[in-house]
This record gives C-alpha cells, sequence and structure tokens, in this order.
C-alpha cells in the first residue's frame, strides 16, 4: 500500500490517496471526520484482485479543503476533477456515509464513469425529525462545539470487535482538521435528497449496505435506496452500527466481493 498526492488545479488543490492492488480499479471514499485509512480491511482484501484507491476527502487526510459554504454537489465536482486527474476508466464506487453520499451524486450526474456503486451506511430521505437534528449538530459544530463521545457512543456497540475498532476511531476523530469536518458535516447534513430523485437513472448494479443497528443509516433507507435503482440489492449486516466495514469486515468484504462479481453497466 502506497500513499500519493495528486496536485488538481483550483479550487481543489492536493488530493492523498492510499494505492494497492492490481487491476480493475475500486475507488473508495470515507465518511465525515475519517481519512482514507479508514477502508483498511477493504484495501487489504479488494486489493487481492483489484486496483484500489482509496480517497482523502476534502479537508481530511492530506487533501485541501473546498472553500468555505460548500455543499454536496460541490464534492461531487471534487471526485468528477479526481478521477478525471487518475484516468481510470470507469470505476467501481463505494463510499461510507458522507462518501456514500458523494459516491450516489457522482453515479447520478456522471453514470458513464461508473461500472458500479456501493453506498455503506448511507443517508437517504431522512425523516424531518431526523433532518432537524442532524442540521443541528452540524449548526453545533460550525459554532466550534466538538463532541467526541457523542458520535462514538452512536456509532458503536459494547463488543470487542466494536471497542477496538472505537478506539482507532476515536484517534482519527482527535485529530481530524476541525474546519473540514464542519464544512463536510454541513453538506451531510443537507445532502440527503439532493440527488435521491436521480436513482432511477441509475442502471450499473448498486449495492446499498448498513447495519441493522444503525439508527441514521438505517435499513429502511437502504431497501429505499436499493428499490430507487434499476439493480439495487440491499444488505442489512445484524449486530452492527455505522462503522460496519471496520466492525464486520468479513461480512462487509464478502458484499463487495459479490458487487465486484456482478455484471458493470460498462461491462
Amino acid at each position: 500500500m502506497t500513499s500519493t498526492t495528486l496536485q488538481l488545479s483550483e479550487p481543489y488543490g492536493a488530493v492523498t490517496c492510499l494505492r494497492a492492488g492490481r487491476g480493475d480499479p475500486v475507488v473508495l471514499i470515507h465518511g465525515v471526520g475519517m481519512q482514507s485509512a479508514a477502508w483498511g480491511p477493504q484495501i487489504e482484501a479488494l486489493s487481492l484482485t483489484h486496483q484500489v484507491i482509496a480517497l482523502d476527502m476534502p479537508g481530511h487526510g492530506g487533501s485541501a479543503p473546498l472553500p468555505e459554504g460548500a455543499e454536496l454537489p460541490d464534492y461531487v465536482a471534487w471526485l468528477h476533477a479526481v478521477l478525471q486527474a487518475l484516468d481510470l476508466g470507469p470505476v467501481s464506487l463505494a463510499g461510507h456515509s458522507m462518501g456514500a453520499l458523494i459516491a450516489g451524486g457522482y453515479a447520478v450526474c456522471h453514470p458513464e464513469n461508473v461500472a458500479r456503486v456501493a453506498l455503506l451506511n448511507g443517508v437517504f430521505r431522512r425523516s424531518a425529525g431526523a433532518r432537524a437534528a442532524v442540521e443541528a449538530r452540524a449548526a453545533e459544530i460550525r459554532a466550534g462545539s466538538f463532541d467526541l463521545e457523542t458520535p462514538l457512543a452512536r456509532w458503536f456497540g459494547s463488543s470487542p470487535a466494536d471497542q477496538q475498532a472505537r478506539a482507532q476511531v476515536g484517534e482519527w476523530l482527535s485529530g481530524v482538521n476541525l474546519a473540514g469536518y464542519a464544512a463536510a458535516y454541513s453538506a451531510f447534513a443537507r445532502g440527503d435528497s439532493t440527488y435521491a430523485d436521480g436513482f432511477g437513472g441509475i442502471r450499473c448494479p448498486l449495492l446499498a449496505l448498513t447495519g441493522d443497528g444503525d439508527p441514521n443509516s438505517t435499513p429502511d433507507m437502504a431497501q429505499m435506496m436499493a428499490a430507487a435503482a434499476q439493480q439495487g440489492r440491499a444488505v442489512v449486516i445484524e449486530g452492527h452500527r455505522h462503522m460496519v466495514n471496520l466492525t464486520a469486515p468479513a461480512e462487509v468484504n464478502a458484499a463487495l466481493r459479490a458487487w465486484l462479481n456482478t455484471e458493470g453497466a460498462t461491462s
């Protein structure tokens, strides 16, 4: 696994990523407060058969932030610039949480560049109450409030696997760029319906995966995303919450391998 940096033109600047393996390209996008290393179990497993590129989202890891006030379409435009720079051709695109919003939006806007798309612990058409709660959290973060324990308590259970992953995720969150975190969280809070009406136009295989204990990226949301797409499939992993790719890596990797073995839209 190697870390590389792309230098894009303005307004994007530097983009860092982890790369491993050879073969057809798989691009991974993490969630708010994380970094490309959060895909560690997936990079290790999928790079045995594919070229895996895990990106640091803007304002996270070593990637430059987007301009102030960026919304979800700006993150989708950023991804388009990254993929053009990488010049990989159609990719298998997977995102987690905020990364899932970016990946889903990209599949809607640039279907010619996406062979298949996987949305892990994504959000889709929140209820009014859920939207109000997440927008309130976004406002607190923009005001400078950084509460580490609340998201960790929401994301993890009490099992040994959860607690081990919680410790690592806590380290990443503790070191996050607060401005990048606030910007991404604000776009995340407002983005759950931005591209929802376009899911019916996604022709490539779509995997929507979550844990049955995720209170915000719910199984119902995964089912709705899968039902909205033309070739959608929902997978719900029992006994896990939001960071399911770290707490249930074997199950997630098996689902991703099955997704990668489905015929892509551009095959």
